[in-house]
């Protein structure tokens, strides 16, 4: 199935049955005013495509990314700083995080990614948009 990406949209893969994850898209969705964002879970059949296509395990994968179809994608902390850099409010504050080295800043995100879901919790199956949201989720 070939998966028909939005123009001019940046597209964020997560983990659909983290809570943090999860969480962190409804924030991402509630604080992206500009409409910049589409989604697609990891365990998606576009999601594993994508990664796929950028040479990517996606078996091994334990982390949020962001696609800027055409330019680039980006893991860890440099995905969440870029993304936190496009929202609403002082979160585009953020952005001044990317100045630190990205060991650091990769350190502290793989300290939480490793720990997701005993400290927030795992989901039985991915997360289902309501209808007025389901035109953001690729899959």
């Amino acid at each position: 199935m070939e998966a028909v990406l939005p123009e001019n949209k940046k597209i964020i893969l997560f983990d659909g049955v983290c809570n943090l994850c999860n969480n962190a898209i409804n924030f991402i969705i509630e604080n992206d005013k500009k409409d910049i964002f589409r989604f697609a879970s990891l365990q998606s059949d576009v999601g594993r495509k994508l990664v796929m296509d950028r040479g990517i395990d996606p078996e091994i994968l334990d982390s949020i990314i962001l696609i800027e179809p055409g330019v680039a994608y980006y893991e860890k902390s440099t995905a969440a700083l870029k993304i936190a850099k496009e929202l609403s409010g002082g979160y585009s504050l953020m952005k001044y995080f990317l100045y630190l080295p990205n060991s650091i800043r990769d350190g502290v995100y793989n300290i939480v990614a490793a720990n997701r879901y005993k400290w927030f919790g795992k989901k039985e199956s991915c997360m289902i948009p309501t209808p007025e949201l389901k035109a953001k989720f690729l899959d």
